[in-house]
């Protein structure tokens, strides 16, 4: 297979040993061409730019700009490029966040060589990866009753703000310091928010968030 039929790949991960392993890994076979690396999710969104690849594997905890925020990006201007996640992560507000942002596949890093190399061709064909521990989690959160829609809860304009970015993926660390604020007022906030829209985990936040951005109401009326 020549270079130019081959899968063009980008490999997107902060830590230097598993980027480079990655992608020297990916490289070796026949059909994949790894056209470039980066450390975090600003560096994953100029390379898409520049070299449009079919597919990009992506890391979600980064410096700089994270996984699910480079994903929603990516998505919008490069339809072209399919993201698969890969991370260390498989908690259901991480999953849920990455596949809203756009991402067609979610692996965990506990994927061996070849069950990468499968999912990048899956990707590359268009197809939904998911491992099997994700799905699992998908069906749980499936079979959960929906936290309430309920149109008359009231937040202030700092938990809305909390709201979105955790619908967003961001963690509490991550939100505290895009706020400029302490991760201490960012738990009160959260904690604030649960109560009024009777959550009861994050997951459920998640899930809140993304149905009424989906349906274009405003969740904080």
């Amino acid at each position: 297979m020549t270079a130019d039929s081959a899968i063009s790949l980008i490999v997107v991960d902060d830590q230097a040993t598993v980027r480079e392993a990655l992608a020297v890994m990916l490289d070796l076979a026949d059909d994949v061409n790894v056209v470039a690396t980066a450390t975090n999710g600003a560096e994953a969104v100029a390379a898409a730019a520049q070299f449009h690849p079919d597919v990009l594997l992506m890391d979600l905890n980064m410096p700089v700009m994270g996984g699910v925020e480079a994903t929603a990006q990516i998505h919008r201007t490069e339809p072209g490029t399919t993201i698969l996640v890969l991370t260390t992560f498989d908690d259901d507000e991480s999953i849920l966040a990455a596949l809203q942002a756009g991402a067609s596949g979610y692996l965990t890093k506990e994927a061996d060589r070849l069950m990468i190399l499968q999912a990048v061709r899956s990707a590359a064909q268009g197809h939904t990866v998911l491992a099997p521990e994700v799905q699992r989690r998908l069906l749980a959160l499936a079979s959960r009753p929906a936290p309430r829609a309920d149109d008359s809860v009231e937040m202030t304009a700092r938990e809305r703000e909390i709201l979105t970015l955790i619908g967003e993926g961001l963690r509490n660390p991550e939100i505290a310091a895009k706020l400029v604020i302490s991760e201490a007022t960012v738990k009160t906030h959260i904690n604030n928010l649960y109560a009024k829209a009777d959550l009861h985990s994050r997951a459920d936040a998640v899930r809140y968030a993304l149905r009424h951005q989906h349906s274009g109401e405003d969740p904080h009326r």
